[in-house]
């Protein structure tokens, strides 16, 4: 029920990227303008709203706050369909961002509190699915609904689902007890956290901010190349929208999707022995991946780029749940939302916010000199960022191994 959530949270993120053209056609808007509607406004409200949402859903209902978060973003969804110049769909679209702020760290915590240590990483790995699949299905059917019924329509549909699915929330997921799989049990009294302290404990604990900036150094690469792939695609590769429709939504559904499940059970595995899995796995993951992403940005045709590129999304994406898991584990149970948040604020501010608009001003950069495949070197300098990412997992390891030791 969670991943179905967050499948709902990524395709509204990604319906404006899909729908641009008719969007801008019917609304007269420019590159520019839709550029800030699907970065920094999205942004701005989508890390930093969810800091008070998470510190909200700690000391009340977690089911209760993702319930109504869905609710949210989901009406807002349907008000970008029926905005009506851009004024409208820019607040319609700060809303969306304001609703989905709630939607991940309150799972997070749900599902920290359902399973316990040895089961967590996979049971977040499934959760994980939720941006592949949403990925995948924007990809595969936004387009086509949009072509036969209209770029209106999607919004609409896909926010109604949205408001009937907060409703099923609401019902039926039930609220487990904070602590409940911990190694002590859960507490006959739970304290409320207290907001700043939490933030504090947060940002001087070396695991924590470790584990985060590693995963917003892979997310400067997920979001660099994300966010440009399809246009990549066609431009580089010689895909045309169809192609991309089909072979594209493929590879996001079997690469990143495999990535998601298979990583969890792996980390699973690796971290019975120690915690060090954590981070030991990722940071063996980004070297693997590393070269055949090299290798996928200087491909020749599009069919060898895809082959490569599956291997890519398939070990692009350990660090998710194993930060994600790591995070859980390492704070109190009350604090677990709002550590979520502040783990996502940390990741999205420096992937969402700051991978795609490298990519971007690097492209753009290259081509003012002279550059005819300006994209394609702007893709290749995110290289760095694999090795800044491997070596802070390295680092994390190190310190997850001296606290072992200690």
């Amino acid at each position: 029920m969670l991943c179905f959530v967050y499948v709902l949270n990524f395709l509204d993120r990604q319906l404006l990227s899909i729908l641009a053209k008719p969007i801008q056609d019917a609304l007269q808007i420019s590159d520019g303008q839709l550029g800030l509607i699907s970065g920094l406004y999205f942004a701005m409200f989508y890390c930093f709203i969810a800091i008070p949402v998470g510190w909200l859903a700690d000391r009340t209902s977690r089911v209760g706050v993702l319930s109504l978060a869905c609710a949210i973003w989901s009406g807002a969804t349907v008000a970008c369909g029926m905005a009506a110049n851009y004024t409208q769909l820019v607040i319609a679209r700060m809303v969306v961002g304001f609703g989905e702020a709630g939607g991940v760290p309150p799972s997070y915590a749900i599902i920290t509190d359902t399973y316990p240590p040895g089961k967590r990483a996979a049971a977040l790995g499934i959760f994980n699915l939720g941006p592949a699949i949403g990925a995948a299905a924007g990809v595969a059917f936004g387009a086509a609904i949009a072509e036969r019924f209209g770029w209106r329509i999607p919004f609409i549909a896909v926010g109604a689902i949205g408001i009937v699915t907060a409703l099923v929330v609401w019902l039926m997921v039930r609220e487990p007890k904070r602590g409940a799989t911990d190694a002590d049990g859960p507490a006959d009294t739970v304290e409320k956290a207290a907001f700043w302290p939490t933030v504090r404990m947060f940002v001087s604990n070396r695991v924590l901010m470790l584990a985060a900036l590693g995963g917003g150094a892979t997310q400067f690469v997920t979001y660099g190349l994300g966010n440009f792939a399809v246009l990549f695609l066609m431009r580089e590769k010689g895909m045309v929208l169809g192609e991309v429709a089909i072979w594209y939504a493929l590879v996001l559904l079997i690469g990143m999707g495999g990535g998601m499940i298979v990583s969890g059970r792996v980390i699973d595995r690796m971290t019975r022995k120690s915690r060090t899995g954590y981070a030991i796995a990722p940071a063996l993951s980004l070297a693997v991946a590393m070269p055949f992403y090299l290798a996928f940005v200087s491909a020749p045709g599009w069919p060898l780029a895809l082959a490569l590129l599956s291997v890519v999304m398939v070990f692009n994406y350990f660090y998710l749940s194993a930060s994600v898991a790591l995070v859980q584990e390492e704070v109190k149970p009350n604090q677990r939302v709002l550590a979520g948040a502040l783990l996502l604020l940390v990741m999205n501010f420096i992937g969402l916010g700051l991978g795609p608009t490298w990519v971007g001003f690097a492209s753009d950069w290259f081509q003012a000199g002279g550059d005819a495949h300006g994209l394609q070197s702007a893709l290749y300098t995110l290289t760095p960022f694999y090795i800044v990412a491997i070596g802070l997992f390295l680092g994390l390891a190190r310190v997850i191994r001296n606290e072992e030791a200690a």
